[in-house]
């Protein structure tokens, strides 16, 4: 199933898709896609109740889409999780995954405006596979505990700014967390129509030219393990959202490149995950 949210920021509603593109209004399930309604969803179940004609079409036409959950707990990220990018960052291969947080208020919708923050000279994109967690999970025993506890999956834009993360005391937060850097979506699609999540295809343009082209099973820490390894450290509840790295191409790793400036374009799809557009403003 593919679940996402439309209409203002702050007043979005929830709705399904069905197979053939059709939309449904979920408000009558619930007032959001939040983590009480992930930690409930039944995919199954919910397309039977769209067969059987219990959910009532909707037009979406013309409709601003928002994150496909709302404002999450948490927002995780995994660095130098794909041995190119690692490599063309200069960074050793990591033993373990590398851990960030982002604020939850940096999650905006696929096609909303991402703002250089001020004083920003080195905003960066990265397009990434979102993990969305469904079942609260602490202490996993094995990755295949793990992809039990998984609502989803999303394109991510994991929007960084590298001054603020390398040149202002190494603190990688600081360059991941102004507001506007974490568009996420434009769908949740649930695990049973994704499939291996390691057989994704990831790319993104700036301005129509191609820069990243990926693909999940480079990763160094693959899916399930990313989960089953968060959840020694923290426990993972419903609606968090992890990101899980990304591959070559980032502006950091094109020596002669210019870093993102207002009125950029920035484009990224996921295999089955959809596609993004943002325009670049200035904070």
């Amino acid at each position: 199933m593919k679940l996402l949210r439309v209409g203002p920021q702050g007043a979005e509603r929830p709705v399904v898709l069905s197979q053939d593109g059709t939309a449904f209004d979920l408000s009558g399930r619930t007032g959001d896609i939040d983590g009480a309604f992930l930690a409930g969803l039944d995919p199954a179940e919910l397309a039977r109740a769209v067969a059987a004609g219990e959910l009532p079409a909707t037009d979406i036409t013309g409709e601003r889409i928002g994150a496909p959950v709302v404002r999450p707990g948490k927002v995780i990220g995994i660095g130098l999780n794909y041995r190119d990018h690692a490599a063309e960052a200069g960074a050793a291969i990591p033993a373990e995954p590398v851990v960030f947080l982002k604020p939850s208020n940096t999650v905006v919708g696929p096609y909303d405006e991402v703002l250089i923050p001020r004083g920003g000279e080195k905003t960066d994109y990265e397009v990434e596979l979102a993990i969305v967690i469904g079942r609260t999970a602490r202490y996993l025993d094995s990755e295949a505990e793990a992809a039990t506890v998984i609502a989803g999956y999303a394109a991510v834009n994991d929007v960084t700014e590298r001054a603020f993360q390398f040149e202002r005391g190494g603190q990688w937060d600081k360059g991941k967390s102004a507001e506007t850097f974490t568009p996420l979506g434009p769908w949740l699609v649930t695990p049973d129509e994704v499939g291996d999540p390691q057989r994704l295809e990831l790319r993104l343009w700036v301005n129509g030219e191609l820069r990243q082209d990926g693909r999940t099973a480079e990763m160094i820490f693959p899916v399930y393990e990313v989960v089953r390894y968060l959840s020694q450290f923290m426990v993972l509840e419903p609606g968090d959202v992890i990101v899980t790295g990304t591959p070559a191409g980032v502006t950091l790793g094109r020596p002669g490149t210019p870093f993102l400036q207002p009125e950029d374009v920035v484009e990224l799809e996921v295999t089955g995950l959809g596609r993004q557009r943002q325009v670049l403003g200035k904070a």
